[in-house]
């Protein structure tokens, strides 16, 4: 039974700590059990998780500095599982005064007045995380508070009461974890006052002077490239802030993989569509594309959320394809990947040449090159097929095409036109077969649709994009017939 007044929690023998002591026995305990903590949180199981529990074991402040998509939010929110249960506050305390060590006026007074008597509430630790985003036009009344006159003068107290004062968002978050987001966003001024706040312990309002040990752990969250695009962390805070982790992306496929489906949102319809491991790991692999392409400004970074967002998109599209012909179940194709272009397009910043290029056609791209970097792990490279001696295997479908045919596969095409436009091509099904003869069909007519994008991504067919889907056909027939108004005016004068 949890004490109701000040008396009944002294007769508790109950023992209050400070934030950081509270966050150090709950790791200390996680850890002496192997309990996991951070749970969620894939990738760094080996890099910023220990560095951030050797920082809570400090009792240390942290700043997560990364670039954007990296998890930085979710790690600060997922602190507050450390925090014990319940705390005991006395009631009716703006800054949720410990009942023991009163902070406040206002407690203060309630302890001196009423004595064992005071009445305690207990406060949920979910209840003990405060986050504000850092914008420009955050001010010091918004985080530390301001003098409010109508308060004065309705308790007829003067400017030298402490009473006067309305707490902005920091002293409400007293014995919390307070979290500020993108901190180079916050004017130099309100960075110094929170520096103040966190050396000297006091707070300087309008002149007003006070003295208030407020008791927080503080968590920052910064991307590098904020220092030099809209401003910077002033050297006497960044210097109180006593651990620095930085955090990065994932670094390998499969952990990538894992994010994607964590936190793509699917209906229970979208589970039943099926998506092949081949499928999933090329939009894995587009994000790590982008991550090293000349188009895509790096020092923005590419976020994990466009891996998210596109495969919510590619499993949305080939639902789409099920819905207009009237069709029971379907599986996600090739061509399902001309409808992640939108997800791809938000989640990049182009440098001046990939803006020259126009940012569908970086999105296509990096799509292509997802596909010639996987191509290897399914069939033989296509370059040196053609060199080798022996027989190179593609040569049945390369010939289909110099013969003059061509393919088009729209992303809305019915199953049995998909499977006889694919069939439709001498020696692809029998290559299928040849390198993975034991797949599922569903499986079999996707490889086919692949080997046609890999041989174009090798320069061995040509590809043509679609408004929604691909085309293909002859290399050399494509190159003889470029529509001269597509090229630079420049170049005929």
């Amino acid at each position: 039974m949890q004490a109701t007044t000040l008396g009944q929690l002294k007769a508790s023998n109950y023992k209050s700590l400070s934030v950081k002591d509270e966050l150090r026995k709950n790791l200390i305990t996680q850890l002496q059990n192997k309990e996991a903590g951070f749970e969620g949180i894939l990738g760094y199981d080996e890099t910023v998780i220990p560095e951030l529990q050797t920082a809570i074991l400090s009792r240390h402040n942290v700043l997560l500095l990364g670039l954007r998509g990296q998890a930085k939010t979710r790690i600060a929110r997922l602190m507050v599982n450390l925090l014990d249960e319940y705390i005991p506050y006395v009631t009716g305390s703006e800054v949720f005064d410990d009942p023991l060590n009163p902070i406040s006026w206002y407690a203060k007074n309630e302890i001196a007045t009423k004595g064992d008597d005071t009445p305690i509430s207990w406060q949920h630790r979910s209840e003990r995380y405060t986050e504000k985003l850092a914008t420009p036009d955050v001010t010091v009344a918004d985080l530390i508070g301001d003098v409010d006159p109508i308060k004065a003068a309705t308790l007829k107290l003067t400017y030298n009461d402490e009473r006067v004062i309305h707490f902005g968002l920091i002293p409400r978050a007293h014995r919390s974890i307070f979290v500020i987001n993108e901190l180079p966003d916050l004017q130099a001024r309100i960075q110094v006052a929170l520096f103040n706040m966190l050396q000297e312990k006091d707070i300087q309002i309008r002149g007003f002077k006070l003295r208030l040990p407020l008791d927080i752990q503080f968590v920052f969250t910064a991307n590098p490239e904020d220092y030099t695009n809209r401003g910077s962390i002033v050297t006497p805070l960044k210097d109180r802030i006593e651990s620095q982790i930085l955090t990065h992306y994932p670094k390998t496929i499969d952990i990538s993989r894992q994010i994607t489906f964590q936190e793509a949102k699917l209906t229970a319809e979208q589970k039943l569509i099926e998506a092949d491991g081949l499928v999933k790991d090329l939009i894995e692999q587009i994000a790590f594309e982008a991550r090293k392409s000349e188009f895509i400004d790096q020092k923005s970074g590419v976020s994990a959320r466009l891996t998210i967002s596109a495969y919510e998109n590619l499993i949305s599209n080939a639902e789409r394809r099920m819905l207009i012909n009237n069709e029971q179940s379907t599986f996600v194709r090739l061509a399902d990947l001309s409808g992640i272009i939108p997800a791809v397009t938000g989640k990049i910043e182009l440098v001046y040449e990939g803006e020259l290029e126009g940012p569908a056609k970086v999105a296509h791209t990096l799509i292509g090159k997802a596909i010639k970097h996987l191509f290897a792990r399914y069939f033989p490279d296509p370059e040196r097929a053609k060199k080798s001696k022996t027989a190179n295997p593609y040569t049945k479908i390369t010939e289909w095409f110099t013969e003059g045919n061509t393919i088009e596969i729209a992303d809305d095409l019915k199953l049995e036109q998909y499977k006889d436009a694919l069939m439709g091509v001498d020696g692809l099904h029998a290559l299928v077969q040849k390198f993975h003869p034991k797949l599922s069909e569903n499986q079999t007519y996707l490889l086919m649709e692949f080997v046609l994008h890999g041989l174009a991504e090798f320069s061995q067919v040509s590809k043509n994009y679609l408004n929604s889907g691909f085309g293909f056909a002859d290399m050399f027939d494509s190159l003889f017939n470029v529509d001269l108004e597509d090229e630079d005016e420049d170049d005929f004068r």
